[in-house]
């Protein structure tokens, strides 16, 4: 298992600095997963939506990599075009998804756009990449019991009997927490609660033992409090399997407790990227700013919480320039004209804003921020200092 870039206490909700030998270890781990390019549009009867404009994404073995944006940046059609589920009036305008797995003791690679549908249900869904979708319970078919739907999943890519598909579907509800799983089998997803519902498509997507584990906000319909016990589940499982993670979110709480390595997107690309450090200690792009000013803050008792303004572009429409701009209150007259370069902050960090240019007026961040960080950064120290 390859160490993390940055371990979060939970229980306090702070950070502990990598160690020399994490970073290394780190740096060294191997590259499962490499998106480069990749531009989609879908059509419609209103226009073409250009939804995915030019994104790059690495996912490395046994890491967990967040995806963080507003509904509607193209989180989700990220990883649908990874599993071949876009819809079909999606239109793949170029790139490539290189994915890397052994076949046989010898390593392959391919690139999973050059795939038709009918391989990639065969070879990679569910069987080396797994998805936990939004909402249980309409990822699950309310007609079929638990058992069956869990030993379908087990068939469709494995041939076994149906005794050993129904034996292993109870070792998987046990795994994901689910008491009686035996019980359960003859269940239907409406005697469930909505954690249980959650927990039986975790089961599900790993059922075929996946390397990879795409989670698609899946604590979104669920309560704080099961909220946590899923996301402690999913880590777990991480754990103990040795998964590599991509974790789809638009809350940067939740990226706080799950994450390796994030991902800021904004109108179909990528503007920030960096490890959790880099991102919540030194963010760069305001629309970053703007992510990490709006997380609740339970310390701040009878202060309005902040939210950004206005809202994202139609992508329906050309975008000139930074697509952010209409809505940054740092905005200089070239955001408006050319798109921003990805600028190299780091080896790790990235940002895409014309605040990082050498000739750009020096920017503040908001003073909210600052203290934010700061009191993160105390917390830090503290528990730094408790654990030698």
């Amino acid at each position: 298992m390859v160490y993390k870039i940055c371990r979060i206490i939970i229980h306090i909700g702070v950070y502990r600095y990598p160690t020399g030998k994490e970073r290394h270890m780190a740096d060294l781990a191997k590259t499962i997963m490499d998106i480069r390019d990749l531009d989609i549009s879908f059509k419609t009867p209103k226009g073409r939506i250009h939804a995915i404009r030019g994104v790059n994404l690495t996912l490395r073995k046994g890491e967990t990599l967040a995806i963080v944006g507003e509904s509607g940046s193209g989180k989700s059609v990220t990883m649908k075009a990874i599993m071949g589920i876009l819809p079909h009036n999606a239109v793949i305008n170029g790139g490539t998804i290189d994915f890397s797995y052994d076949e046989d003791g010898k390593e392959q690679t391919v690139d999973l756009l050059k795939k038709d549908r009918r391989w990639l249900e065969k070879e990679i869904n569910g069987r080396r990449i797994g998805m936990i979708f939004q909402d249980p319970m309409t990822s699950l078919n309310p007609t079929m019991k638990i058992g069956n739907q869990l030993a379908a999943a087990i068939l469709s890519h494995e041939k076994i009997s149906r005794l050993e598909a129904n034996s292993r579907a109870v070792t998987l509800l046990e795994e994901v927490g689910i008491t009686s799983p035996k019980g359960r089998m003859n269940q239907y997803p409406h005697q469930l609660s909505g954690g249980m519902r959650q927990r039986v498509v975790i089961a599900i997507a790993l059922s075929c033992n996946p390397e990879v584990l795409i989670c698609d906000e899946p604590t979104t319909a669920l309560d704080v409090t099961v909220q946590e016990k899923i996301l402690n589940l999913i880590r777990m499982i991480q754990i103990q399997r040795g998964l590599s993670v991509v974790f789809i979110t638009h809350n940067m709480g939740v990226v706080a407790n799950v994450a390796d390595y994030v991902n800021v997107m904004y109108a179909g690309k990528v503007v920030e990227s960096g490890t959790i450090m880099d991102i919540f200690y030194d963010p760069r792009h305001p629309y970053t700013w703007g992510l990490l000013s709006a997380i609740p803050d339970v310390n701040a008792s009878g202060k309005e919480l902040y939210s950004i303004p206005g809202t994202p572009p139609d992508l329906r429409k050309e975008i000139v320039g930074d697509a952010f701009a209409p809505r940054n209150r740092y905005a200089m007259q070239i955001d408006y004209k050319k798109e921003p370069p990805l600028f190299q902050i780091s080896n790790s960090h990235f940002a895409a804003t014309w605040l990082l240019d050498e000739r750009a007026p020096k920017v503040e961040r908001p003073k909210e921020l600052e203290h934010r960080i700061e009191k993160l950064r105390e917390e830090a120290k503290k528990y730094v200092l408790t654990e030698e």
